[in-house]
């Protein structure tokens, strides 16, 4: 493939997610208001689930491909990737204060998760039986969701007030969740695959790819989803979208991962002792001091892309062998 057709290629993913990722946010909210259940829920189930499609294709792919460092690296890197530079970005942007009640459960599941799988890498890899109990703290996300999303509607009771939803809002409103999940899914696969091509050309080994650029691009739709609902005043939409995205990551794609493999996942030592350490730092930097002031605050946003940073630069240089 000619250089100039992959650089075409990047910029209709760019293009893709951008607008993709405005129509996703407008339907999601309207979803929320229109149901009644807050905009942290439909952000940590439905636009998760949406916006981690790109992680869980590419990570399954490559599990079945015996491509297991590929699996790992974007399903863990992704979660660095989205708390140390998108969730920092939105801290930074939009330092909001939070209800902890709202946020406690997720946070405990996702740090929780990402300390089984550290345990994980000193054993070398994730057994079946480590991953029933991922899916089990997944199956208890789902369900802390939706007793949160019942409580959240009987306290508001029947003074609530929704906007109209007509036949042609509804279809409205679905059209564009649905091209704005094709949108930031397919702009996602393009920029993963053409910035892979880009990569190989120069010579950056596979590991990386899987922990940088492979990462990043499958979480792109958060990053865009994060921006857009920042511009749109949604921060709620924002963190509920990064904290489901993290959970999914790490206790479904993982496990299905291991699961279509037919043998548990292989967890490489370059894992077990950086990658993973980071992932649950970045994590404990985002959510422990907010747990405990109430709040996010801009110094969280610093601090986590300093870390990222350093990461990034150490996983292409001293660890990148």
């Amino acid at each position: 493939m000619h250089l100039w057709i992959v650089i075409a290629l990047l910029l209709l993913g760019i293009v893709l997610i951008v607008k993709g990722g405005d129509l996703f946010v407008d339907a999601a909210s309207w979803m929320a208001e229109v149901s009644g259940i807050p905009k942290l829920i439909v952000g940590a189930t439905v636009v998760s689930l949406a916006t981690t499609l790109p992680e869980q294709l590419v990570s399954i792919m490559a599990a079945v491909q015996g491509k297991t460092d590929m699996a790992v690296g974007n399903a863990v890197g992704s979660v660095t990737a989205n708390v140390g530079l998108i969730l920092a970005v939105s801290v930074l942007c939009m330092p909001a204060v939070i209800r902890r009640r709202d946020y406690a459960v997720k946070s405990a599941l996702m740090l929780g998760a990402a300390a089984l799988l550290l345990f994980c890498g000193g054993a070398g890899q994730l057994e079946w039986g480590i991953a029933g109990i991922l899916l089990a703290v997944f199956a208890a996300f789902l369900v802390e969701n939706v007793s949160s999303a019942r409580r959240s509607m009987a306290a508001e009771g029947a003074q609530a007030v929704r906007p109209p939803a007509d036949r042609r809002t509804i279809a409205a409103n679905l059209l564009k969740f649905a091209l704005g999940t094709v949108g930031i899914v397919w702009g996602a696969d393009l920029l993963v695959n053409n910035g892979s091509e880009l990569a190989r050309f120069i010579g950056i080994s596979e590991r990386v790819i899987g922990v940088t650029i492979v990462a990043v691009g499958t979480s792109l739709p958060e990053l865009i989803t994060t921006i857009t609902a920042i511009v749109k005043k949604q921060s709620s939409l924002s963190v509920g979208n990064i904290l489901g995205a993290n959970i999914i990551d790490l206790t479904l794609i993982l496990p299905l991962s291991s699961l279509v493999s037919g043998q548990p996942l292989p967890i490489t030592a370059g894992f077990a002792r950086f990658d993973l350490p980071v992932c649950l730092l970045v994590g404990s930097i985002a959510l422990v001091p907010a747990l405990a002031a109430g709040r996010f605050r801009r110094w969280q946003g610093v601090l986590l892309l300093a870390v990222y940073g350093v990461y990034v630069a150490l996983t292409c240089t001293v660890m990148g062998g």
